[in-house]
């Protein structure tokens, strides 16, 4: 019983362990999103115009493509082994990049660059896929908050990196590149020794516990994005309160690993009440407990052959069963939801790949506040979105697509604002880009398991993560490129430029209609899945009542 006991405490702890290790991999893996804090120096090392450039940043994103490989071996291969994947190709990916940046080396053909930039890309798929599926399984029953944090401490980790790096470095390009390629790798290390899946809850019970220690991990990721934004806003990026700032935002990051070992505490003390109670049981209730044992067995043998004879008139599965990817691609709603998550993402990357040059042209010489700004904000919409999600979702049923509905709506007023260049327009289109990008990544991945089960949830994940390579080469490598170059004059040494707020106005628009588009996509998807919600709120209804009653 002893034994038991200390195996199930060692269980509880180690899930918890995994999870920490896994907000510590989204913190350093956002780095697909910090390509306007180093694009200036390829651009002017490489003589790159905008379309150039725009489609090194589409190269970066196509490496997303190749996340359906790390999708594959989240089914063959285990946790571990598709971290270390990560962790490597990023430390080549990048490290290359930072080869040329610093000058180490003379600049690369442009293909060459466009294939390390790919693997850099590449690399956060394995790390994200590692992690999600994961702690997905592993918290089942709290998918939303799950969500919500590991998305929201990827939308950090961009603020992370430029504020430490302007911090220690003062924003030099070079050295944010050896960030991006060193620390994942020291990260995942660390995460390779303790991420695994383990048994999920199992009753009404854990459930409860989970969400209070999900609200603690909320609690303290608010804290690292206020103190982010703070340091943002505050401006003193110098000497002694640059060090005291960094060594802050570490402990802060670092603080989380006090609930695996309340965990284990506690889950150590209820064994020894159960073992009390277990003594003062009477002996009929063991008696009456094996006779329910059997009755189970009996009636689960009945429904395995009953589940035999349904086998050959069962066609395929139903919406919130699992799926293979190509049952999955043979219904209307999933590419429901693949075209309107294309709609909120593609446009929101366009955003946040061509920061640099949107600042450049409003007459902002420093852009690294808005690339920041996109990075906390979109922290907020993730974790909002994934708590508040599951807690409407358990009290009314309230369908996940909608939340995806309500960001999209505010992301076609959010570049309306920025088309017409109202004062402080940049300020205000970089809050709502980035509150309205997270909620839509936070909301599609509970939503796709939900609809398509966990099974085969890897693969599916990554075939709609499709989405960022083909969004980016829509809005940022087509759209972005092609009439930004259509604005701007050449410069000596075949690059150019454009300064005015009409060099993104035409940008802007065409991207506020697609919101609406995404609008009207996610709304037919609410409607299409609310019995399939219906259902999910009725059962974990069932379950509250049973704790209760228990």
């Amino acid at each position: 019983m002893g034994f038991l006991r200390s195996s199930s405490s060692y269980s509880s702890a180690l899930k918890w362990l995994g999870f920490v290790t896994a907000v510590w991999v989204q913190s350093i893996s956002g780095n697909n999103y910090t390509f306007s804090n180093y694009s200036s120096a390829l651009k002017s090392l490489m003589n790159l115009n905008q379309l150039q450039l725009n489609n090194l940043s589409v190269a970066k994103d196509v490496g997303k493509a190749f996340g359906i490989l790390a999708g594959l071996a989240s089914d063959r291969l285990s946790t571990p082994v598709i971290l270390l994947i990560g962790c490597f190709e990023g430390l080549l990916g990048y490290g290359v990049q930072w080869l040329v940046v610093s000058r180490t080396i003379t600049p690369l053909p442009y293909w060459q660059m466009c294939v390390f930039l790919c693997m850099g890309g590449n690399s956060t798929t394995w790390m994200n896929t590692a992690v999600l599926v994961t702690c997905i399984r592993n918290f089942r029953r709290n998918r939303g908050p799950v969500s919500g944090i590991l998305k929201g401490y990827v939308g950090l980790s961009t603020a992370i990196f430029t504020d430490l790096c302007t911090a220690l470095f003062s924003n030099d390009p070079a050295s944010f590149l050896v960030l991006l390629a060193v620390v994942p790798f020291a990260v995942c290390l660390t995460a390779v020794f303790f991420l695994r899946e383990i048994p999920p809850a199992s009753s009404a019970d854990e459930e409860s516990e989970e969400t209070r220690y999900f609200a603690v991990f909320n609690i303290v990721a608010v804290v690292v994005a206020v103190y982010l934004q703070s340091y943002d806003i505050i401006g003193v990026k110098t000497g002694v309160f640059s060090v005291a700032f960094a060594s802050i935002l570490l402990f802060l990051l670092f603080s989380p690993i006090a609930v695996p070992f309340h965990a284990f505490i506690k889950s150590l003390n209820r064994g020894e009440q159960d073992v009390e109670g277990q003594i003062q049981e009477p002996l009929l209730s063991s008696d009456i407990a094996e006779e329910k044992e059997v009755i189970a067995v009996e009636a689960a043998a009945a429904a395995a052959v009953e589940e035999e004879n349904l086998v050959g008139e069962r066609k395929r599965p139903v919406l919130g069963e699992d799926h293979t990817i190509t049952e999955a691609m043979l219904t209307v709603d999933f590419w429901v939801l693949f075209v309107s998550f294309l709609c909120g993402v593609g446009t929101g990357l366009a955003v946040m790949n061509n920061m640099g040059q949107i600042g450049l042209a409003l007459g902002y010489t420093d852009v690294s506040i808005f690339v920041s700004m996109t990075s906390i904000w979109g922290f907020f919409g993730r974790i909002l979105s994934g708590t508040l999600s599951e807690h409407f979702l358990k009290k009314a049923g309230t369908p996940r697509p909608l939340w995806n509905a309500a960001s999209q709506i505010l992301m076609a007023v959010g570049y309306l604002l920025m088309a017409l260049a109202v004062p402080n327009s940049l300020y205000i289109g970089s809050m709502v880009v980035g509150v309205c990008y997270g909620v839509r990544l936070a909301i599609t991945v509970p939503t796709a398991s939900e609809l398509f089960g966990l099974k085969h949830y890897g693969l599916i994940y990554n075939i709609l993560v499709l989405n960022l390579p083909l969004g980016s080469f829509l809005f940022s490598g087509l759209l972005a490129g092609f009439l930004y170059d259509a604005e701007a004059t050449p410069t000596p040494g075949g690059g150019n430029t454009c300064v005015g707020a009409h060099c993104y106005r035409l940008i802007f628009l065409v991207m506020a209609l697609a919101s609406v588009i995404g609008v009207g996509l996610d709304i037919l998807l609410a409607y299409r899945t609310k019995e399939i919600y219906a259902k999910i709120h009725a059962s974990k209804q069932v379950n509250k009542s049973s704790s209760n009653l228990s």
